[in-house]
């Protein structure tokens, strides 16, 4: 089993930024590491306190067929001065392999030492 770490940012909180910035997010995430719907184990999600409009995960439902897969949402904790407006995410992965991070728009000053393959 590996854990694939991904995070992206919107501008605004509304459901439409959310569901564009969650499955340009979760597509690329799936399109470099060539993920499976059946072998995803869990996905669990954080949003900053300033998220508050949509359930990320609600979109993979209706908008990529993953009603079968577990899914989580958390608030991430607030530190002064962290990135605002930051929805992450981690998913749990039936297979051995080295995992590709994504991310995306503000959200890559993060973790620029795992990501790989990020716009």
């Amino acid at each position: 089993m590996i854990a694939l770490r991904g995070a992206t940012t919107v501008t605004v909180d509304t459901p439409e930024a959310i569901e564009e910035a969650t499955l340009e997010l979760m597509d690329q995430l799936m399109a470099v590491n060539t993920l499976q719907k059946d072998k995803m184990i869990s996905i669990l999600f954080s949003v900053t306190a300033d998220v508050k409009s949509a359930y990320p995960g609600k979109f993979l439902r209706t908008q990529r067929g993953m009603g079968d897969v577990p899914l989580l949402h958390f608030q991430e904790m607030h530190v002064e001065g962290s990135l605002q407006r930051c929805i992450r995410v981690m998913i749990h992965y039936q297979e051995e392999k080295n995992p590709i991070h994504v991310y995306l728009r503000e959200a890559k000053i993060l973790r620029p030492d795992l990501s790989r393959d990020s716009r």
